[in-house]
């Protein structure tokens, strides 16, 4: 039987971080293979040395020809999106034992006192610079791995660059070791400054702070991204996935002369595409929220759309003195999409369309039953579910949004 290979994670202090088992398994092998940098921290290993860069075809064949004890060396933990990762689905996991050191970005995060479960975790080493950008953009936490091309301070710049300054930024340098040090600033700060190669960037976002809307130099007739419309809370609550918006875009039956009401516009992303398809008509924005009234003039503004005209106020009143609709488009969450049907229907024109947009199969049900037993429409039902492909780190994986559910009446 094929002898096991142990996978060990090591630490910035090197051996002296080590258990007593992890320092007798490397002191007893045959063959000790890693990075340069690790194999430095054994000077006193008697064995056959294999110093392996980041060549992981190279590693794995080392690994799959070695006989006797052989250890690999790795830095932290080692499943944490690193080498045993790599071999164990190369060669198999019945091959490997692993040992795993607490990694820096584990240390990092504790250093800073943050919980990691739902940060983006990146290494710009082995991203596009571009994605990590727009990632940061609407996180909430972020952990950065470094690198030589974008240490902190050139990283800080490019997100200040991007009008994405809405970070508390801690630099943990040479974690685990006598010298380890954090540094706590604001971005602008870090622009400066210069830190040890070892280090890891924890970005946490200030509370209550907006998005910063992505670059919009090439704007979609409709279905844009989310990032683009600026919005008031960083989790998009406001904003309806562009997905759903261009399935509710196209059920509404548009054309260039259309009027159309979005009820409960929020940031008003429905509100404007519908005006840039209808640029001949109107899409009255109506938001009972002033906040959220404020942002529709400032998404609006910045799309450069002069059809849109934004109604602050509470539902049915906010309509009382507006044209009927061609299309109305009613966004929510709650039994309040139901009311606000039965209100708007009887000022839709006929042959119009009504969509309504909701997330629980209880509001579903509910205005099903309304349009169907009560005003004598039969409604159109869609459930969509969106997966979207989610880097982390060099790992591709998909990540599903909630269900959310369109409802569309036609008005006979």
């Amino acid at each position: 039987m094929t002898n096991k290979i142990w996978i060990i994670g090591i630490g910035d202090d090197g051996a002296a971080g080590l258990t007593k088992q992890a320092s007798d398994l490397i002191h007893s092998a045959s063959l000790l293979v890693g990075s340069t940098l690790l194999l430095e921290k054994f000077p006193d290993f008697t064995g056959a040395k294999e110093s392996v860069g980041g060549d992981l075809d190279r590693l794995a064949n080392i690994v799959d020809r070695a006989t006797g004890l052989t250890v690999v060396l790795a830095s932290g933990d080692p499943l944490f999106y690193g080498t045993a990762r790599f071999l164990c689905d190369r060669l198999g996991k019945d091959r490997f034992e692993v040992l795993p050191h607490v990694s820096s970005m584990q240390l990092a995060f504790a250093r800073v006192k943050e919980s990691w479960d739902e940060a983006y975790l990146t290494n710009v080493a082995s991203q596009p610079i571009e994605r990590v950008i727009e990632r940061i953009r609407s996180a909430e936490k972020v952990g950065v791995f470094t690198s030589e091309e974008f240490p902190p301070a050139r990283l800080a710049e490019v997100l200040i660059a991007k009008g994405i300054g809405y970070f508390t930024a801690y630099v943990c340098e040479n974690l685990g070791s006598p010298d380890e040090r954090v540094t706590r600033c604001k971005l602008s700060d870090i622009v400066n400054q210069k830190f040890s190669p070892l280090n890891v960037m924890v970005l946490v976002r200030q509370k209550g702070v907006p998005d910063q809307p992505t670059d919009s130099k090439r704007i979609r007739l409709f279905g844009n991204p989310d990032e683009i419309f600026r919005q008031a809370k960083p989790k998009r609550e406001l904003v309806t996935a562009c997905e759903v918006r261009s399935i509710a875009l196209s059920e509404m039956k548009l054309r260039e002369t259309s009027i159309i009401w979005d009820i409960g516009a929020g940031s008003g992303s429905v509100s404007i595409e519908a005006a840039q398809i209808a640029r001949h008509g109107k899409a009255y924005a109506i938001e009972m929220d002033p906040e959220d009234y404020n942002l529709i003039l400032e998404n609006a503004a910045r799309f450069g759309v002069e059809n849109v005209v934004p109604v602050l106020g509470e539902a049915p009143t906010a309509w009382q003195n507006l044209p009927d609709p061609e299309a109305i488009f009613v966004g929510g969450t709650g039994r309040a999409v139901t009311d606000l049907v039965e209100q708007a229907w009887p000022r839709l024109q006929p042959g119009g369309c009504l969509v309504a947009n909701m997330m629980s199969m209880d509001n579903v049900v509910a205005l099903q039953q309304l349009l169907t037993h009560k005003l004598g429409v039969e409604p159109q039902l869609w459930m969509i579910q969106i997966s979207r492909g989610n880097y982390q780190m060099e790992r591709l994986r998909l990540e599903a949004a909630n269900p959310t559910f369109l409802v569309k009446a036609t008005k006979g």
